[in-house]
């Protein structure tokens, strides 16, 4: 149900800028967001990825649309199988009780439940269809019963150059030395099964299961059709997930964009390099937690340009909260001020939340009140 005043369709048209895209939006709005892999805690990285997601939704909200969000969980994944195995429980088991936290931690930091929750393992028949449609326009090839997308162009709607994608390639486990690969840079649409595979499934070139980025595709696809009007993740997803994602989804059907928007949220590295469980330098949401508001944690997510990389200290977060508390008491002064409209509109641009917390402290009363509201910071 929508749960915007009526009255704020009838304005200005709403533009939403995000870098250099506009993107005008009427009524109804697609959003998809890349989710987890079940198969370990939330760290910061991950909440802000969510936390600016969330803002652009309730920005869309506010100026009076419908928006539709599908935050996938990527339940059919190797990284998930190998810590399931060493922690010698089943991997079902696992993934259900990683989303549980996942979704808790979520609720907390008062991210908005999505519409929709496909899972991979949920879509396998989608995947099997994107699969075959490749297949039909031959932007697919079958060897050995795995089938590989044609993607060796999808870097350059990166920027990157073909020595970067390659590197990425590998790292994101893309196997670029497949012997049976026509390019390095094509990848799995359905890989065949070996005889260590734990979960496969039937298809026509025998059993098998997704690879990621087909997963996602499918998932948009299935849920949403051929394209979306706002796709969010972190910046590091930009290639090779969210490139070959995009290729594998217009191959098969013909339409272009994928995605109207890109929404990938700036990294968060802590001691110069990036957060991540490989690196050891993981700061958990559940802590931070323990010691901070919610939206301490979200305005220190928020309070930045967001494809903005950016470091996470401790003191960042004594900051954020500090100045949630003036913002607290800005909102609270009485005096009519003319800055409520200029925050909604800061937002439209380009998610701008550090000038549309400028006006809210410098103006206070209203203005202040509906940013805390917009961004759910109370």
């Amino acid at each position: 149900m929508q749960d915007v005043n009526p009255s704020r369709l009838t304005g200005p048209p709403m533009r939403l800028r995000l870098g250099t895209t506009t993107l005008p939006m009427v009524g109804h709005v697609r959003m998809y967001v890349c989710g987890i892999t079940p198969y370990d805690v939330t760290h910061l990285g991950h909440a802000a990825t969510y936390i600016w997601a969330d803002a652009a939704e309730r920005v869309l909200r506010w100026h009076g649309h419908t928006v539709t969000v599908a935050r996938n969980v990527t339940d059919v994944d190797d990284v998930l199988y190998a810590e399931a195995r060493r922690r010698g429980e089943s991997h079902t088991m696992l993934a259900t009780l990683q989303r549980a936290a996942f979704e808790g931690t979520m609720a907390t930091l008062q991210v908005r439940q999505p519409d929709l929750s496909p899972s991979a393992a949920q879509h396998i028949g989608h995947v099997v269809q994107l699969a075959a449609a490749l297949l039909d326009r031959d932007a697919a090839y079958e060897r050995n019963g795995t089938v590989y997308a044609r993607t060796s162009h999808a870097y350059a709607t990166t920027g990157l150059d073909r020595e970067t994608a390659l590197q990425r390639a590998a790292e994101f486990h893309d196997n670029p030395g497949d012997p049976d690969k026509d390019d390095p840079l094509d990848i799995t649409v359905w890989q065949a099964a070996t005889p260590d595979d734990e979960v496969s499934w039937p298809s026509p070139w025998g059993e098998g299961r997704p690879g990621w980025h087909a997963e996602c595709a499918a998932m948009v696809l299935a849920l949403f059709g051929a394209s979306v009007d706002l796709h969010c993740g972190g910046a590091d997803l930009a290639y090779p997930h969210h490139a070959c994602e995009a290729a594998l989804a217009e191959a098969a059907t013909g339409v272009a964009p994928f995605a109207r928007g890109w929404l990938r949220a700036g990294l968060v590295s802590v001691n110069g390099e990036k957060m991540a469980k490989s690196t050891g330098n993981l700061v958990l949401a559940e802590d931070l937690l323990r010691e901070h508001s919610p939206g301490a944690i979200r305005l220190m997510c928020l309070n930045r340009p967001w494809a903005q990389p950016w470091e996470y200290s401790p003191a960042e977060l004594d900051l954020a909260e500090a100045t949630l508390e003036q913002l607290y008491a800005a909102a609270a002064r009485l005096e009519a001020q003319p800055g409520a409209a200029a925050v909604p509109a800061a937002l439209l641009d380009d998610l701008d939340v550090p000038r549309a917390l400028a006006i809210a402290l410098e103006d206070g009363g209203q203005a202040a009140r509906t940013f805390i509201e917009l961004l759910a910071l109370s």
